[in-house]
């Protein structure tokens, strides 16, 4: 899917560098990520929301701050596309996690529309036991380094955001027994995961 997109915006003739002098220019934007269609699986359903509320402070600089939410029963050092690991009973967690945070942003255009990102979250964690109980409380930063294409749609009015990435977790505070020997098996670093952004500009 985002073979096909990358190869749509190269053969398109889109721009996606902003200049202020462009008619269609508009400093801010509000999107999200269509991981939130993760939310339909009837299996391991994350409650994922994400909003993203953006600014261009010129037309190579991007500064945005992204709310988020979602709960997760798997170590986030299995990728779930690659590792038969993810999914499996004893990797589970003896319940699971609840995350509340927020990502500060940056996004620096390269090439046309092909951009690099730094992305750092903090986020707030919630251990619920099997019974859904609460049973204790943690913090961790996750940051991601993205690399991805902005594509330009109806008059630039919306957008889209196909991109891969590394993500990182170098702090986490204690986990309740049970779930910390789980995620320290697990590397901090997860390689190649898929993004696709979207977004409205006002």
């Amino acid at each position: 899917m985002i073979g096909i997109v990358l190869f749509m915006s190269f053969n398109s003739g889109l721009k996606a560098q902003y200049s202020k002098s462009d008619s269609t220019y508009k400093e801010c934007f509000v999107g999200s990520t269509l991981f939130m269609l993760g939310n339909l699986s009837p299996v391991n359903r994350p409650d994922y929301v994400q909003l993203n509320l953006g600014y261009r402070i010129t037309g190579k600089d991007v500064i945005s701050l992204e709310l988020k939410t979602w709960k997760y029963a798997w170590s986030l050092g299995i990728n779930p596309l690659t590792n038969d690991a993810y999914g499996t009973p004893e990797e589970e967690f003896p319940g699971y996690i609840r995350d509340f945070g927020f990502a500060l942003a940056y996004q620096r255009f390269l090439w046309k529309g092909l951009y690099a990102e730094l992305n750092v979250m903090n986020a707030w964690q919630t251990f619920v036991n099997e019974d859904g109980n609460k049973i204790g409380n943690g913090f961790h930063i996750f940051n991601t380094y993205r690399v991805g294409y902005h594509v330009k749609l109806f008059k630039d009015r919306f957008f889209i955001q196909p991109s891969i990435a590394i993500t990182h977790r170098p702090y986490s505070s204690k986990m309740p027994d049970g779930f910390q020997q789980l995620n320290d098996k697990w590397s901090k670093f997860l390689f190649g995961e898929p993004g696709l952004h979207f977004g409205f500009n006002f």
